[in-house]
């Protein structure tokens, strides 16, 4: 056994400088020195030094647990050590105090990684970096070996999940979501609602199948406390009430008729509130609640309006905000709320109680890269003493996938100017403002959002798109990062060239022959070549991953015979994991690649019908022929409007298929019904066409192209 360690030791000398440059990890740690890479034929002894107390092992399970679904085995008795323990067991002269709350050390050696911290969820996150350290699967694993020091830049570091725009997402999910959000070090779940948390005390406001119940809650709360995650919920409390006030019983407190925004002056507003934050406080026993309060747009334009003129839309907003925090003083919680409407009144966030100061914090937010940087969305809460957060998102709203361009730049640039600016947390926000979005598409920006709250400064991009494909995917063959960057360079084509703005999402819904339609046709025509090649590149690339990493063995043994390079195992040492991620990566390289497809092929069919029309007087037999070609290209068998229609069936079913993955059926509907729609466009299209061909064939006249609803064919010099 001596033997064959010091052959190991040897054996990864050589590879230092290989092991030094290959270790990506996500967040990357504020110190990490390689020292050799070892291989792990026999899997690894998971220890958790005594005294382990219930946490910490369950932070060793966890980590065993997550080895063992890559078939190495986390018990064997021959297997590389990997010891848990705690800092009083084993001393650290530079574990200062700054670490003691969340930090961690590994330690490595040539027979054993120790991970050493302070607290649980320093010993936690240890363990996540470990596993991020192991590469490959099976016996084909290695083991990244390195000297780490760690410790997070923000106390608090969390994800901020919509489930009030259509999507909800099943309790199994939301568990998924802790576990991997915990993974890299996130410590925050929110859980947005506008009227998607069922209350007791109000029974009208959450639809049935599309809500979290008490249970439901309860059940998030206690599997979020086994991963040192919170869970804060945020529900509404002034503006996006929308569905709450179309209630009848809650009329008389919109601001307007079935409207978004409680109006401050009816009594029955703050009872409301606390009714609804009553229940919350007991489902959800963590030290903050959320009380939204963002985008009051309605705010003075009905039942306060006299109130606003007089006073002001600040004085009205911030009076309204000091009454509710009065009202949830006995909760004894801390009181988040979004910083975009009292950011305009500067002067009199300074007048504030200080009481109200105390009780809350402000979240600044704003979704978009922005070169001027982020101090103007918070020095008016820190220069008036508030406690702040920064709120940057993922860009996936009204989307067909995120634009990850923009996301990465604004997460990376917003957190930042929040750290130097004194924040203590950061919260990155998913919205599915256009009730499609799909969580798994989601997980690039929330990987980097983790990132950029752990690490101090501002987060390297470059690194990131490095490393994600690997830590999340085991891919080693980059091809995901690749794929990724793909779909940046199409989004980038259609905001930044084709300036068609960000919604990418309408676009694929866009009726190409609508008056509507033809416009962005003109915006987007120059550039539906590129933006097809790189959507097709994206579908390649994910392609060559998923070959690339074939299913490992289903088993793996510490007693099986010993390990020999030529059973048949895969070339590649690692499957691919997340695997739903990456179907939601093709599918919206799909929808993006449709997009182009669908503006080339109704140019087509204006052109093709066009020739035909021209055509429609010959009398020579042939040129007949080519008239009925030309409207058999756009209405037979494998012709244009067959494409459209099939190309939106396909798309329909991935997409049916990828929302279940994650979500409950409440809202699939509406979305399979505008496919469906669109789809039965297409099919009355081919009707009313097919009407045509019967005309042709019957009596060689056809009807103009605007009796078809055709447009004009656009100038041959506009085609690309």
């Amino acid at each position: 056994m001596l033997f064959f360690r010091s052959g190991l030791l040897l054996l990864a000398l050589t590879t230092f400088a290989s092991a030094q440059s290959s270790i990506k990890l996500i967040p990357m740690p504020r110190e990490v020195h390689a020292t050799a890479d070892v291989p792990l034929p026999n899997g690894v002894r998971v220890v958790c030094a005594a005294p382990c107390s219930e946490e910490d092992h369950f932070a060793a399970t966890d980590l065993g647990t997550s080895l063992q679904q890559r078939n190495i085995s986390s018990v064997s008795p021959s297997g590389f050590v990997i010891e848990l323990t705690r800092l009083t067991n084993h001393p650290i002269p530079n574990f200062t105090a700054e670490m003691k709350p969340e930090g961690y050390v590994i330690s490595a050696s040539h027979d054993a990684l120790t991970v050493t911290a302070a607290t649980a969820e320093g010993l936690f996150y240890g363990a996540q970096t470990v596993k991020q350290l192991i590469v490959g699967d099976g016996p084909r694993a290695v083991l990244r070996a390195a000297n780490i020091r760690d410790w997070p830049a923000m106390k608090y570091r969390g994800l901020d999940d919509d489930l009030s725009r259509g999507p909800v997402p099943t309790l199994d999910f939301q568990k998924k979501q802790i576990r991997t959000i915990a993974t890299y070090k996130l410590n925050i779940y929110s859980p947005y609602f506008e009227h998607t948390q069922q209350y007791a005390s109000n029974p009208l406001m959450a639809p049935p199948g599309g809500s979290l119940s008490a249970s439901d809650a309860k059940a998030l709360v206690t599997y979020a406390q086994a991963y040192h995650v919170t869970i804060i919920p945020e529900q509404e409390a002034f503006g996006h009430l929308h569905h709450n006030l179309t209630w009848e019983q809650y009329s008389a407190l919109a601001e307007t008729p079935h409207g978004d925004v409680l109006a401050p002056g009816q009594p029955g507003s703050i009872p409301l509130i606390k009714q609804m934050f009553d229940e919350l406080a007991v489902l959800y026993p963590g030290p903050f609640l959320h009380i939204g309060a963002d985008e009051t747009v309605d705010l003075g334009t009905g039942q306060t309006k006299a109130d606003v003129d007089a006073r002001g839309l600040g004085a009205v907003y911030l009076d309204f905000m000091q009454r509710i925090v009065t009202a949830l003083q006995p909760l004894h919680r801390k009181l988040l709320f979004w910083g975009d409407i009292a950011q305009d009144s500067p002067d009199l966030l300074k007048k504030m109680p200080q009481s109200f100061k105390d009780s809350t914090i402000a979240i600044a937010w704003t979704y978009n890269p922005d070169p001027r940087g982020f101090d103007r969305y918070l020095t008016p809460f820190t220069q008036a003493g508030f406690e702040t957060w920064v709120a940057p998102g993922v860009n996936n709203w009204s989307r067909v996938y995120p634009n990850n361009s923009y996301a990465l730049l604004n997460i990376q640039e917003f957190i930042r100017d929040g750290q130097r600016l004194g924040s203590t947390g950061a919260l990155t926000t998913i919205w599915n403002d256009d009730g499609e979005g799909l969580e798994n598409m989601n997980w690039y920006g929330i990987l980097f959002g983790a990132a950029a709250s752990w690490q101090k400064g501002e987060s390297s991009i470059p690194q990131f798109e490095d490393s994600y494909a690997q830590v999340f995917h085991g891919d080693m063959t980059g091809d995901l990062n690749e794929a990724q960057k793909e779909m940046m360079l199409a989004h980038d084509l259609l905001k930044q060239q084709a300036k068609t703005g960000d919604g990418s999402d309408g676009l694929f819904w866009l009726d190409p022959m609508s008056k509507d339609g033809q416009v962005y046709a003109d915006k987007i025509r120059p550039y539906t070549h590129e933006l097809r090649l790189h959507a097709e590149r994206a579908l390649t690339l994910i392609a060559e991953a998923r070959a690339a990493a074939p299913a490992p063995p289903k088993t793996f043994s510490a007693t099986a015979a010993p390990y020999n390079p030529a059973d048949a195992y895969p070339s590649n040492p690692t499957s691919l994991r997340e695997t739903d991620a990456i179907d939601a990566l093709e599918l919206g390289a799909r929808r993006m690649d449709f997009i182009g497809l669908k503006f080339q092929l109704a140019d087509e069919i204006a052109q093709g019908y066009q020739r035909a029309y021209d055509m429609r007087m010959t009398t020579d037999h042939a040129q007949r022929m080519d008239v009925a070609r030309e409207l058999s290209a756009i209405n037979g068998t494998n012709g244009r409007i067959a494409d459209l229609r099939d190309t939106y069936s396909l798309i329909r079913d991935l997409y049916q298929q990828a929302w279940l993955r994650s979500n409950r059926p409440y809202a699939l509907r509406p979305v399979l019904e505008h496919y469906d729609y669109t789809i039965g466009l297409w099919l009355a299209r081919s009707d009313k066409i097919r009407v045509a061909q019967r005309q042709w064939a019957d009596s060689h006249t056809l009807p103009t192209a605007a009796e078809l609803d055709i447009p004009a064919p656009p100038p041959a010099a506009a085609i690309h």
